[in-house]
């Protein structure tokens, strides 16, 4: 499969791309990246085992195996999606395949926490909303515009809002939720704060220097 990972970095504030329907509830992570890929060294490959067995007992009509499905990048789950395990690989392995953003009618919290921290907005709807967008999309091949700060999804023909905590939105918008960036942005924050601490003075073997 050719990869389509393409890292997110820093302020997410508009989200495009054609939307891709898994209709189940309760799919859980070890579905979505059964145990034994979790033994990699990085997260690199994990695109390609993304719900690898679901995918080898629909034989080719899983909808990640679906041609049309190739370039979609907006994510249409129904309930609980992501219960199960802790595995962080979950969204990774997501993320790997394509996906940008989950719009369900509820997320297992780890994983959500974990989507945020990875730059993966992750939205929700009531459950008749859902399974509207999920049979319009497998009927004509829905694209999305997602206006995150105003939590506003459009396509050519349908335009609906969307539910997202505040505490996530601002995240995205602010850039928070990208944890390396936050802290090169904060270089001289954390440049005296390492001053200050007395422990780490006088040629302390903690000390890294170039």
């Amino acid at each position: 499969m050719k990869s389509k990972f393409s890292p997110p970095i820093g302020k997410i504030s508009q989200i495009n791309g054609k939307c891709i329907s898994l209709i189940g509830n309760d799919i859980d992570t070890d579905r979505i990246i059964p145990a034994r890929f979790l033994k990699c060294v990085n997260f690199d490959a994990l695109g390609e085992s993304v719900f690898e067995d679901d995918r080898e007992t629909l034989k080719g009509r899983h909808p990640f195996d679906i041609e049309e499905n190739q370039n979609a990048s907006i994510l249409i789950v129904n309930s609980n999606f992501g219960c199960g395990s802790s595995r962080e690989h979950a969204p990774q392995a997501l993320m790997r395949w394509g996906i940008k953003t989950i719009i369900g009618e509820s997320f297992a919290d780890i994983f959500y926490s974990n989507c945020i921290a990875i730059g993966i907005p992750c939205f929700t709807l009531p459950k008749k909303s859902i399974q509207d967008i999920q049979k319009y999309n497998n009927k004509k091949s829905l694209s999305l515009e997602i206006d995150l700060e105003n939590s506003l999804a459009k396509s050519r023909d349908l335009s609906f809002n969307l539910e997202i905590k505040e505490s996530s939105k601002k995240m995205f918008l602010s850039g928070e939720w990208d944890a390396t960036l936050t802290l090169l942005e904060n270089k001289n924050l954390i440049e005296k704060k390492f001053n200050d601490l007395p422990y780490l003075k006088f040629n302390s073997p903690f000390l890294i220097t170039n």
